[in-house]
């Protein structure tokens, strides 16, 4: 029997020096490097993002995830000792109850309470969910979205340890609706001129939004890749959207995502007949080699963690070993790595 490869998390391995993670955005967007690559002749170009243009068509579709997110990170003190501790807003289940992650878990039992920004927010700790989240319930005065906009952070990935300057810059030009725990990285190389060189061009956009949850940043833990299990987010995809990119490909034109985010939400979104859905609905779509793409045709994408969800799905669209290969590239030539790093074109 044939050996099938890329089912080994190990498989996805390489090795990257920590300077190349980047710590900090460009002031200019559109400045990052742009690695481009044809995934059937594996040829690589060298390039800069702004370039993108010229590998994009007249009735190509740019799929972009307008989601927007929170300042998720809120730093108070436990009421009852002073201790310092940490909350992470995850999920809205309503008004003012949020699915978290808490720091330190020991000090955060059913019953504790927290005050942030000397008492402007307040939570208690109402229960202890699967894989150890907390469920909090939050008191303050006005509105929530403008306290959590005075008291709280950005929650930048763990492997980000400068603190970032200007909220906007973790922040795609185009998001709108609020909700994600981290940004659809892939998006952040666009500046608005950018945007309207294309649409002078004649490149649509079709926006769609998928929140994105903490699990992205989750490692694989299991040695088979078949086995992991993939963590759940909330997409929607609007008609409009949806009648855009099911016309790009009845005319013969290209569905280009802009980051796995909207490639998972459009995949997603699709029947057996690559014809893509309006509506909303929870995904936890897992795409790794051997995966049958029913919409994409190119993704733009930054470089991702060894090992991860998303390497594994630019691996099932580009093929393993000339993304590894692109990747061992991309060290050599000293690109900068994940959230705030360079861009990757694979068509």
């Amino acid at each position: 029997m044939e050996q099938v490869t890329g089912r080994k998390t190990s498989d996805y391995y390489f090795d990257l020096p920590q300077e190349l993670i980047a710590q900090d955005p460009l002031e200019d967007r559109a400045a990052s490097r742009l690695l481009v690559m044809n995934r059937q002749t594996g040829e690589i170009e060298h390039r800069v993002f702004r370039d993108i243009k010229e590998y994009l068509r007249p009735g190509d579709t740019l799929v972009l995830n307008d989601t927007k997110v929170i300042p998720a990170r809120l730093l108070g003190t436990k009421e009852e000792t002073g201790a310092n501790v940490e909350i992470l807003l995850l999920k809205r289940l309503s008004a003012d109850r949020w699915e978290t992650l808490v720091r330190p878990g020991k000090k955060l039992r059913p019953g504790a309470r927290v005050s942030f920004g000397g008492g402007l927010l307040k939570a208690t700790i109402l229960d202890i969910l699967e894989g150890g989240n907390r469920l909090v319930e939050f008191e303050y005065e006005g509105i929530f979205e403008e306290v959590l906009d005075q008291l709280g952070e950005m929650p930048l990935p763990p492997y980000i340890t400068h603190k970032l300057k200007d909220k906007n810059m973790y922040q795609t030009v185009y998001a709108k609706y609020e909700g994600s725990a981290a940004a659809p990285t892939a998006g952040l190389h666009f500046t608005d001129e950018l945007l309207e060189e294309l649409r002078q061009m004649g490149v649509n956009m079709a926006f769609v939004t998928l929140h994105v949850g903490l699990g992205t940043f989750r490692p694989v833990k299991v040695d088979d890749v078949t086995n992991h299990h993939m963590h759940t987010e909330w997409y929607n995809v609007p008609e409009e959207a949806a009648a855009l990119i099911n016309r790009t490909h009845r005319e013969g034109h290209r569905v280009i995502c802009v980051g796995t985010t909207a490639c998972r939400t459009v995949e997603s979104a699709a029947d057996e007949n690559s014809i893509v859905h309006a509506g909303c609905d929870d995904t936890s779509i897992f795409i790794y080699p051997g995966y049958k793409f029913k919409v994409m045709d190119g993704l733009i994408t930054n470089f991702h963690l060894p090992e991860s969800t998303l390497v594994m799905l630019v691996s099932a669209f580009a093929g393993r070993e000339k993304v590894l290969g692109a990747y061992e590239e991309a060290i050599r030539e000293r690109y900068r790595f994940f959230s705030f790093g360079d861009a990757c074109f694979f068509y």
